[in-house]
C-alpha cells in the first residue's frame, strides 16, 4: 500500500500522522493553525511549506478530514446526507492536488439534528467511524464528542442517522472572555464545576441559570470565589447539555453514552454523567480519528497507491 499522511485538520488545529505500509506510525506532529486561523486560500500553501517538510513527508499522497473541507479550507466538499453507510465516505473522497502528489479530502455530514433543525459535522463522522470499528456487533449507540462545538451521534446498526450540535465549549469561551462573567481563572475547581452541574437542572432556563454565575459571587454564596467562577460556568454548560441532550436522543434509561475525544475534556462530561447517574463509556479521540483515516484510506486512494 505505501505510506501515506493522514490528517485532522479542524478550525483551531491540526494533528498529522505519517502511517507506514502495516498501519504503523512514522511519525506525528501537531500544528497551532487550525483553519478558522487561516486567510481564505492559505490552507494548501500552509500544508505544502509547513506541514509536509515537518514530516520530512514531502511527496506522500495524504487523506485529510474536518474543517479542511469546508468553505473555510482547501476547498469546499459537498455534505453527504444522513441517514447514511460509513462505507459511502470511502466512496465519495475529493480529490485535489498537491503538487504532484494527490491529496484526498474526507467530506461532512448533514441531516436533522435533535432539535430537528439542519446540523452538520465535518470530521467527527472520521472519529465515529474509526470508534465504530473496534465495537462488535449491531444495535443503537449514542456518541458525544465534547469540545468547542460539542456533537452527539446516533447510530443505528452501521448507520450514521444524524448528528446536533451544543455551543458549550464555544458558550463558555464568549462568556468567560467577553462577558460580566468574564474570569482569568483555570476552570479547574471540581467543587465549584459540581455546584454548577447541580444549578444546570433539567437544562431549562439558561439564560436565566448562567446568570447565577455572577450573583453567587456577589452573594457571596460558597464556592464563589471570583477565582472560583469559570469552573462554576463550565459546570453549570456541561451539566445544561447532559440533561438535554439524552432525551433528545432518545436513550433509554440504562444505555450508556459513548464519550469520544480528549481525555482532559471527556473527563468533566464524564463528572457530569456520572452526578446524572447515567451510564457512560470513554474513548480516545486521537486514536479513532486516526483508525477512521486508515480504514478510508485503505477502501479508497490506498488500493490504488
Amino acid at each position: 500500500m505505501g505510506a501515506f499522511l493522514a490528517c485532522d485538520w479542524g478550525g483551531t488545529n491540526l494533528r498529522a500522522w505519517v502511517v507506514g505500509e502495516a498501519g504503523e506510525i512514522l511519525d506525528r506532529r501537531d500544528f497551532p493553525f487550525g483553519i478558522s486561523r487561516l486567510q481564505p486560500g492559505e490552507a494548501p500553501e500552509r500544508f505544502r511549506i509547513d506541514v509536509r517538510p515537518a514530516l520530512a513527508a514531502e511527496g506522500l499522497p495524504a487523506i485529510l478530514c474536518g474543517m479542511v473541507g469546508s468553505n473555510l479550507g482547501w476547498r469546499a466538499v459537498p455534505y453527504l446526507d444522513c441517514p447514511i453507510d460509513p462505507a459511502a465516505l470511502g466512496r465519495n473522497l475529493c480529490q485535489v492536488q498537491d503538487g504532484d502528489a494527490p491529496v484526498w479530502i474526507v467530506p461532512g455530514l448533514r441531516g436533522l439534528g435533535l432539535t430537528d433543525a439542519p446540523d452538520f459535522m465535518r470530521g467527527e463522522e472520521t472519529q465515529v467511524l474509526g470508534w465504530r470499528l473496534g465495537q462488535a456487533g449491531p444495535g443503537r449507540r449514542t456518541v458525544c464528542l465534547p469540545g468547542t462545538h460539542s456533537k452527539w451521534v446516533v447510530l443505528e446498526n452501521e448507520r450514521l442517522m444524524g448528528v446536533t450540535t451544543f455551543m458549550t465549549g464555544e458558550l463558555y469561551a464568549v462568556l468567560s472572555r467577553h462577558s460580566v462573567l468574564r474570569s482569568d481563572a483555570a476552570a479547574d475547581d471540581e467543587a465549584a464545576f459540581d455546584a454548577g452541574l447541580a444549578a444546570a437542572g433539567d437544562g431549562g432556563a439558561l439564560a436565566a441559570r448562567i446568570f447565577s454565575t455572577r450573583t453567587r459571587v456577589v452573594a457571596a454564596v460558597p464556592p464563589a470565589a471570583a477565582d472560583s467562577s469559570a469552573s462554576y460556568l463550565s459546570g453549570l454548560l456541561i451539566g445544561a447539555e447532559i440533561a438535554a441532550a439524552p432525551a433528545l436522543a432518545g436513550l433509554g434509561a440504562a444505555e450508556p453514552v459513548i464519550l469520544l475525544g480528549d481525555p482532559g475534556l471527556c473527563r468533566w462530561y464524564a463528572r457530569a454523567l456520572t452526578r446524572a447517574a447515567r451510564a457512560f463509556e470513554s474513548f480516545e479521540g486521537d486514536r479513532a480519528v486516526l483508525a477512521g483515516l486508515i480504514a478510508l484510506w485503505r477502501a479508497g486512494p490506498g488500493q490504488q497507491a
